[in-house]
């Protein structure tokens, strides 16, 4: 899978510490291997952020993102961060 970043996502990403920054980004890596992989336990949102989805990064940090329409192959990311980054 192709994964690209939101201009919000890189400067979210940026705010974290070095060693948070460093995991978001070996979770990235294997979301784009194989993007339902059982540890990073994607899955659709709803409510406000119906038609997009989450991972974990860890036990409290995740990353929304959403599947591109021109393709589905492609994922973006949106934002990083712990439970607030859902409001």
């Amino acid at each position: 899978m192709r994964v690209s970043y939101s201009v919000t996502f890189i400067r979210m990403l940026e705010k974290l510490s070095v060693e948070l920054q460093e995991e978001s980004l070996e979770k990235i890596e294997l979301f784009g291997e194989e993007e339902n992989h059982l540890r990073l336990k994607v899955h659709k949102l709803e409510g406000d952020l119906h038609g997009w989805y989450s991972f974990s990064v860890n036990y409290k940090t995740r990353i929304i993102f959403h599947y591109l329409k021109t393709s589905p192959k492609e994922a973006r990311l949106d934002a990083i961060g712990d439970h607030d980054v859902y409001r």
